[in-house]
């Protein structure tokens, strides 16, 4: 029984042992390998902190070289630069860019859209209705004022005037006797007094019958040009029918919208170009005539009217129109880049570059165009601006190093 336990141990003490052996093996060979990626990387990086070390030395040495410095490759003494100086070194002079300020005349304009309108425009109507008997006028005809345009058929008004033209004449007669019987003391003068009143409701009476059959006949009630009738020779047209209509175009008004803002520098008198689109080639002009009383609470607007001449009659109303206002005109306004002004909390300023010094100057602005814009300030033509720089720049009478658009040394 011991025999057989001591055989049974010893495999086992074997077979530990073995295990244990092959446990250290791969110990061992996995430290080896970590060893040997370590040197790999250490060697890598070593070479390349070598090859940062020697651009660096080089990047001095051409450095040093480029300053009048000798083998050291630190800035020569008394090297000059934009930027901030070393311990002890001065500061250089600011490079800018300028442009000379230019100066021109402006036109101070606002643009707005609009619609022509006829000098006087009416549309024809009946007052009464009738069957047209008579048309006098073609389609498009100019017309004079007062001219008969059409009759409608005026039989029974035509009786009526008769009958009340004949009994004014006998009201007449009988007012004349009575006056003759009143002055010989034979009537009263009750019934003279009757009389009188009989023949002023007779003379009345003739009146309205006058005044309807001149109702059928339409004239024109001022010079212009006719539009297409709406009726021909025959119609019966009722009561406010429209007929024809009529237009002054000799002269158009022009209706502008503008912001109400501009309120206050609307004068009558100012000029309007105006651009219609089927003449594209041609600007007419206009003046203002008169604004709107109200502003629109809608759309915040108001409503100018502006008159133009229509010579020939190639305009029409209703025609679109584009329009330029002249609010005021300035002569030898300065313009500068837009680049050149530098706000500072609110207030705008342009720095000047004269003599090698800089200045900076508070100024407004005015009118925009083509990227310049119009300063108010103390800024002439021909100074030089400061358009690129500007953060370079912290005090008046700094010295500046000032270089054109073009590149040359100011």
């Amino acid at each position: 029984m011991l025999a057989s336990v001591g055989m049974l141990k010893k495999p086992i003490v074997v077979l530990v042992a073995c295990v244990a052996l092959v446990g250290l093996a791969w110990y061992g060979w996995q430290a080896q390998r970590h060893l040997s990626s370590e040197l790999v990387v250490g060697g890598k990086s070593g070479a390349k902190f070598s090859e940062q070390v020697d651009k660096a030395a080089d990047a001095g040495k051409m450095a040093g070289a480029s300053t009048g410095a000798k083998g050291d490759g630190m800035p020569a003494k008394g090297a000059k630069g934009d930027g901030p100086p070393g311990k002890g070194g001065p500061r250089g002079p600011a490079a800018v860019e300028v442009q000379a300020a230019s100066s021109k005349d402006l036109t101070d304009v606002a643009s707005a859209v609009g619609t022509l309108r006829a000098n006087e425009t009416v549309v024809l109507r009946s007052e009464v209705a009738g069957r047209i008997a008579y048309l006098a006028f073609r389609d498009g005809e100019l017309v004079t004022k007062g001219h008969t345009l059409l009759k409608l058929d005026a039989s029974l008004q035509e009786a009526e005037l008769a009958q009340a033209k004949a009994e004014l004449a006998l009201g007449q007669t009988n007012y004349d006797r009575s006056m003759d019987l009143a002055q010989r003391k034979f009537v009263s003068e009750s019934a003279l007094d009757q009389a009188a009143a009989n023949l002023r409701v007779l003379e009345a009476k003739f009146q309205l019958a006058k005044a309807r059959l001149d109702r059928t006949v339409i004239r024109a009630p001022f010079a212009g040009q006719l539009g297409l009738r709406n009726v021909s020779l025959g119609d019966y047209v009722k009561e406010g029918a429209d007929l024809v209509l009529l237009e002054d175009v000799a002269s158009l008004k022009v209706d502008l919208r503008l912001p109400e803002r501009y309120i206050g520098r609307l004068k009558k008198g100012q000029s309007i170009q105006v651009l219609i689109d089927a003449f594209p080639e041609k600007t007419f002009k206009a003046q203002v005539e008169a604004t709107d009383v109200q502003v629109d609470a809608n759309g915040r607007f108001v409503l100018v009217r502006g008159t133009m001449a229509n010579p020939g009659g190639t305009l029409r109303s209703g025609m679109f129109a584009r329009a330029a206002l002249v609010l005021a005109e300035r002569k030898a306004a300065v313009m500068v880049p837009e680049e050149a002004i530098t706000p500072i909390g609110n207030e705008l300023f342009v720095w000047l570059a004269a003599e090698g010094k800089a200045k900076r100057v508070r100024i407004q602005t005015g009118v925009r165009q083509d990227g310049l814009v119009e300063v108010i300030g103390e800024v002439r033509g021909g100074d030089q601006v400061v358009i690129a720089g500007q953060q370079r720049l912290m005090r008046d009478g700094q010295e500046v190093r000032s270089f054109s658009q073009a590149g040359a040394s100011k």
